[in-house]
């Protein structure tokens, strides 16, 4: 065996392959269908000679060891890749200058993917660049540019929503209602916390307060749900399977609560024994399985999932000094999910209800009882452009089919009718300048132009509804999803747009006053696998139309 080893390496001085050789030649067999240490399949893997080699050497004998040479050696044949400078901002002077910069930057970074791009200038009425602006590009959440503005001029900005509490039947003396309550929802984004304080179940508790308040202590029929105002189909066309659970696409109706997310909270007993279940808001609409232990110590693993609409497992264990621990999760049917929170706050305020909670129509003889509206909805349009909430957009869309009236059903395909109008009639757009399966952008099926992007702004500027437009869109540098973009140049606190982005799209779409006064439109849309070099260019063409100016 020495004999071998000696002669593979004589013959490794020789053959480049030699040395390989003698490590097949010391390999042991593998089995079959494993992949051994010299495979070359196995990247990185080591020899037995190779890792005999790396052992250090004696403590007498001060060299360096094999594994620091092997290492000198690595780095010196590595090829160093190129320090890319990150782009900058330019200050063009002159129409053509910007035009040249932007074309310049455009082309500069990203590797592969589609560009559609457009500035004018509102002030002068002219085009300053165009990058195949007529390209029917995928938007992501600048789509909530068109549901922002169509909602607008439909309603106008100070219109509010009403989620209304009715009867069917008389209130007696001893406040016996003989007959049902119903809610009706009228596709009110903001029975949520970030308008009602106190809590995912505050929207609820004023309403029921506010029937207690009305004299009402007893319902001997059902609680009905109304969410006719809008279709029936809870997730648009062209959402993937994927965004099935998450948060940001959740599904809608026309009564949602809490952004149909419901909060499971888990309360640690004694160690060995049970933990406690909770849900906020409280809602009858779901029936919880809880099998979570209590253990010693901190630690927490938890397990919490709906199965169907109306059922929900709760699994896992929890240490006794952990805490209360809170998780999301998505509803699957919002409107049993939202009458079910009403029906256990009538509870909590001592109204009971004899019957059972279920879905109908308001009858037409029906009375009201009580009513929760909503803040302007100019606020709303402002809260959902400068956090791009999802479900915003897909209620305030087909609100905006619904008509002051309310007459019309909500539906995609309505509200897509609604918005194609408004762009043909009102704007001036091409009638294929823009395709809207969903009113938020998360639809893969979506589709518009830089261009109708660019006259929708310029029509939204000059609306009578403009100035609550512009003040819902994020300022660079300085809000929400633009608070760290843009910092330090020409267009912190000056350029305010919406973003949009998914992991095949960026895009920005906003104003900007250029350094000589001019108000700038624009559009930048890319789809493509580069987003980051893409978001790199647009927060360079950003500062670059802030710096630039013209006699």
């Amino acid at each position: 065996m020495i004999r071998c080893v000696r002669w593979c390496v004589r013959l490794s001085r020789l053959w480049p392959c030699g040395l390989a050789l003698a490590a097949l030649v010391l390999m042991p067999a593998a089995p079959a269908g494993t992949l051994s240490a010299a495979s070359p399949g196995s990247v990185g893997a080591v020899s037995p000679l190779q890792a005999r080699k790396r052992q250090p050497p004696p403590k007498k004998k001060k060299q360096p060891t094999t594994r620091a040479k092997r290492g000198s050696a690595k780095t010196r044949s590595r090829v160093r890749t190129p320090i890319v400078p990150v782009l900058r901002h330019t200050t063009p002077r002159g129409a053509r200058a910007l035009t040249a910069d932007l074309t310049a930057l455009l082309g500069s970074r990203t590797r592969n993917g589609e560009w559609g791009a457009m500035v004018i200038s509102i002030t002068r009425g002219d085009t300053l660049f165009a990058q195949n602006a007529d390209s029917k590009l995928v938007p992501a959440s600048t789509m909530k540019l068109f549901t922002a503005a169509v909602a607008l001029d439909r309603l106008g900005a100070e219109h509010t929503f009403s989620t209304d509490v009715l009867r069917d039947g008389t209130v007696g003396p001893d406040g016996t209602l003989k007959g049902n309550l119903i809610l009706r929802g009228d596709g009110d984004p903001s029975l949520s916390p970030r308008f009602v304080r106190g809590g995912p179940a505050a929207s609820m508790s004023l309403l029921a307060q506010l029937v207690a308040g009305a004299g009402v202590r007893r319902i001997t029929g059902d609680l009905i749900a109304d969410a006719s105002g809008f279709e029936g189909r809870r997730i648009p066309e062209g959402w993937l399977s994927r965004y099935a659970g998450a948060g940001y696409a959740a599904p809608f109706s026309a009564l949602t609560l809490n952004e149909n997310i419901v909060i499971v909270g888990i309360t640690p007993g004694r160690a060995g024994g049970a933990a406690s279940v909770f849900l906020e808001p409280a809602t009858t609409g779901f029936t919880v399985t809880n099998t979570v232990r209590t253990v010693a110590g901190g630690g927490t693993r938890i397990s919490a999932r709906r199965i169907g609409d109306d059922r929900m497992v709760v699994s896992g264990t929890i240490g006794a000094r952990a805490g209360t621990r809170r998780y999301q999760l998505v509803v699957g049917d919002p409107v049993t999910f939202t009458a079910g929170a009403l029906k256990a706050a009538l509870e909590s305020q001592g109204v009971k209800v004899d019957g059972a909670v279920r879905a109908g129509r308001t009858p037409e003889k029906a009375a009201i009882v009580t009513s929760l509206p909503s803040p302007p909805l100019a606020r709303l349009v402002s809260v959902m452009n400068r956090e791009s909430i999802n479900i915003f957009a897909e209620l305030l869309f087909r609100n905006a089919a619904r008509g002051l009236e309310r007459k019309a059903v909500g539906s995609a395909e309505s509200a897509g009718a609604t918005l194609k109008e408004f762009m043909t009639k009102d704007v001036g757009a091409s009638a294929d300048a823009v395709t809207a399966t969903d009113g938020s952008g998360l639809s893969v099926l979506d589709r518009v132009t830089p261009r109708a992007l660019v006259q929708l702004l310029d029509h939204a500027h000059r609306a009578p509804w403009g100035s609550a437009f512009h003040a819902s869109l994020p300022v660079a540098g300085e809000s929400e999803l633009l608070r760290n973009r843009m910092r330090a140049t020409p267009a912190q606190g000056n350029l305010h747009a919406k973003t949009g982005t998914t992991n095949d799209v960026i895009g920005l779409s906003g104003y900007v006053t250029a350094e000589n006064g001019e108000i700038l439109a624009f559009a930048f849309l890319y789809n493509g696998k580069d987003r980051w070099h893409a978001r790199e260019t647009i927060d360079a063409m950003g500062p670059t139309m802030a710096a630039f100016s013209r006699d």
